[in-house]
Parts: C-alpha cells; sequence; structure tokens
C-alpha cells in the first residue's frame, strides 16, 4: 500500500494546506470539489504542488506533523526542489471517475 503526504496551495501560492491519504486521487478529487464551508474551499486551495509516496501510514502521518509544524520558508524549499514552476500537478489527472455519485 502506498501512503501519500502532501501540500496544497492557491492560485497566489500563499496559504499552504498539508495532508496525508492512501489514494491521491480520490483525494484531489474531494478537495477540488470542496465547497465554501471547508478550509480547502473557502480559501480556494486545490492546487497540489509537492508530495511524498511512503509504505507505512505511520511514517506518512509523522512527515505531515513535521511538515505542518515547518516555518513557511521551508514548506517554500521542498515545494521549489519538486515543482520549481509551482504547478498543479495534478492537472492533467483524471479525476471526474473518482466523484461519488448520488443519483
Amino acid at each position: 500500500m502506498k501512503y501519500y503526504t502532501y501540500i496544497l496551495t492557491h492560485d497566489r501560492n500563499h496559504i499552504f494546506y498539508v495532508g496525508v491519504t492512501n489514494n491521491m486521487y480520490r483525494r484531489m478529487s474531494e478537495h477540488k470539489r470542496a465547497t465554501f464551508g471547508t478550509h480547502v474551499g473557502h480559501y480556494n486551495i486545490k492546487k497540489l504542488v509537492y508530495y511524498e509516496i511512503h509504505r507505512d501510514v505511520r511514517i506518512a502521518i509523522r512527515r505531515e506533523k513535521t511538515i505542518k509544524k515547518w516555518k513557511r520558508e521551508w514548506k517554500i524549499n521542498i515545494i521549489n526542489k519538486m515543482n520549481p514552476d509551482w504547478v498543479d500537478l495534478s492537472a492533467e489527472w483524471d479525476l471526474k471517475k473518482y466523484e461519488r455519485s448520488y443519483d
């Protein structure tokens, strides 16, 4: 099983959201559909700019908690190493198949 620690931001790259999941496609689909009533939806934090893959959920969670405590500069540094242009790494993913149907 794979577990992902990830960082999202919004269009201006000022606000960060750090999370962990075992299904990156499903989780990004949820984030992209987030509404105003949620933290991600309220601030429009829907751009995936960084992620790590782990085999142990405990390590992924520990890493999430560590990154959340980091200074802003440190988060920017790890994003720049993986994604210097700060593009949405999930932009080309077909997330429609992960949307829940309520019909």
